[in-house]
């Protein structure tokens, strides 16, 4: 995420732990790191995944044209080097020899080339969430979205990636995008082996720090060492062990009892209580950093009454943000009435500061009962049904209970909690099978579109059921023009139109990141967005 034409992250939060506090010291003396997941990865292809989870274990698997070192700074990955086009729209990579995928064959240009329209294939069954990432290549957008597109291309070639030998490979854009080279870093842009297979390790090909040495579903996975990693030799882990544990309670005793290294985000979670606790004890192992990340709730918009704006409007006034994060998180969240989190670069400083998201909507209980009664008339409705608020397993269930609660006590209304097996539960959410259901998003770049794309028409990840042309079209604005006042401008507008004038998602809180840590646990990193580098930890007991 990153630089020329922008320096775009920065504010990584290079965290060691210090001291100890909280338990053992872990067993053995060998270079073994131990986290948890939480549950089972829905996806590790690189064009289905689009989740914390999946991309926790593809960080360490993959590598791509670029990447980030642990101070936020892009540098070279599988690209040595790369040239940029006066104007900004063309670039070209020039791949490392040395280069190698873990089966010892070479990685090459082409693994780029049909990797990235693979992923922006319309046929591909289920199509890419994170496909709208690459729409920034020329064609790609046109090529990807058949339907009600008059402007399909089906031929592949004129997407502007092409491999023009076995270690160039040249990109051509329709704007210029000063994140591109973040872009490239991202999972969305990791290659593909011409032979990849995505479901069990022994069939498992990646190019990045590590492999798979075992994935036992539901679970644990296990990674070692690619011997064929051109960077080989700064590796210094002999494995990676993932538990799939799904209660915070369980991973915490695991953690004191030596059976973790790391618990808590970005992938599990610490009981809000122990936090609390930690916090007063001044635990030297409780790591707490705000990042580029926001907790909220889809509302489906397609779903009566949900498809009432006044009645989302009335369902997000009727909480109490600032009782939750101090009440129920507590972990230094801090409410939120916008999108688009605090950590992200605007025009000359942070995005939030510039443009206040107090101004989209204010709690107000005496206008949400009115706007609740009006909402419900208009949709021929006398009553509020019962509806189900849906969430997945870990600390999410107190979180929904508080607004639930919230809801019955300040508009008279029920909601149904149900909690979902994480992949089930992405399932449902994608194909709009909920009522209310919980989400949250970190930034994939330090750039507001990376939260603003998320809910055009036609977007991947929309997952809300809201389409509005204007939004539409200001998204494109902002995308086709190198002005940093004109994009924020142009971005600012379009968030107002998905909070302000439509709620048609409901802000809670943005996200800290909060952390175990053993003190033995060195040289890792966790970047703006809440993600982990685990590629280059030691265990120095």
């Amino acid at each position: 995420m990153k630089k020329k034409m922008l320096v775009l992250v920065s504010l990584m939060l290079v965290l060691t732990g210090v001291l100890s506090a909280c338990g053992k010291s872990g067993s053995g003396s060998d270079q073994t790191f131990r986290m948890n997941l939480t549950t089972e990865p829905p996806s590790l292809d690189v064009a289905q995944a689009q989740d914390q989870v999946s991309f926790t274990v593809l960080n360490g698997l993959f590598e791509g044209l670029t990447r980030m070192d642990k101070d936020g700074n892009i540098v070279p990955g599988v690209a040595e080097k790369w040239d940029v086009s006066e104007d900004g729209k063309k670039f070209t990579f020039h791949l490392r020899d040395n280069a190698k995928w873990s089966n010892g064959d070479p990685v090459t240009a082409a693994d780029f080339e049909n990797s990235w329209k693979r992923t922006l294939d319309p046929k591909l069954n289920p199509p890419a969430p994170y496909a709208y990432q690459l729409y920034y290549i020329k064609n790609a957008q046109n090529y990807n979205i058949e339907a009600d597109n008059p402007d399909h291309i089906s031929d592949p070639a004129q997407v502007g990636v092409k491999a023009i030998d076995d270690k160039t490979l040249e990109v051509e854009l329709e704007n210029p995008t000063p994140y591109f080279l973040n872009i490239a870093a991202f999972f969305t842009a990791y290659p593909v082996h011409k032979d990849a297979q995505f479901a069990e390790a022994k069939d498992y090909i990646s190019n990045g720090p590590f492999k798979m040495a075992s994935w036992k579903h539901g679970d644990s996975i296990e990674l070692v060492p690619n011997e064929n990693y051109w960077d080989k030799d700064s590796i210094k882990l002999t494995s990676v062990k993932f538990s799939m544990v799904k209660d915070p309670n369980t991973e915490l005793s695991m953690y004191k009892t030596g059976k973790l290294d790391w618990a808590g985000a970005p992938t599990g979670s610490i009981p809000p209580e122990q936090i609390a606790k930690f916090k007063e004890e001044n635990n030297a192992e409780l790591n707490i950093k705000p990042i580029a990340s926001t907790y909220y709730y889809n509302f489906n918009n397609d779903k009566k009454p949900f498809n009432n704006v006044k009645v989302r409007k009335a369902l997000s006034m009727a909480i109490n943000r600032t009782d939750i994060v101090e009440k129920i998180t507590k972990a230094g969240q801090v409410p939120a009435f916008g999108f688009v989190s605090g950590g992200i670069h605007g025009v000359t400083g942070e995005y939030r500061s510039e443009v206040k998201d107090s101004e989209y909507f204010q709690e107000n209980v005496e206008e949400a009962k009115k706007l609740l009664a009006e909402g419900l008339q208009e949709e021929g409705m006398t009553a509020m049904p019962e509806f189900s608020l849906t969430f997945n397993e870990g600390s999410h269930k107190i979180i929904a209970e508080a607004i639930a609660n919230m809801w019955k006590e300040n508009l008279g209304i029920t909601a149904k909690l149900e909690v979902q097996e994480w992949k089930i539960f992405l399932k449902n959410r994608q194909s709009l099978n909920y009522d209310v259901a919980r989400a949250g998003w970190g930034a994939d770049y330090n750039d507001p579109m990376t939260f603003i794309d998320m809910f055009t028409s036609k977007g991947g990840n929309n997952d809300i059921g809201f389409k509005n042309p204007e939004y539409d079209a200001l998204v494109k604005e902002a995308y086709s023009t190198n002005d940093q006042q004109k994009r924020v401008d142009a971005m600012a507008k379009a968030e107002k139109i998905l909070i302000g004038d439509n709620q048609a998602i409901m802000p809670i809180y943005y996200y800290t990141s909060a952390q175990l840590i053993k003190p033995y646990v060195k040289n890792f990193a966790v970047d703006y967005s809440g993600n982990i580098d685990y590629s280059h930890i030691t265990i120095e007991k």
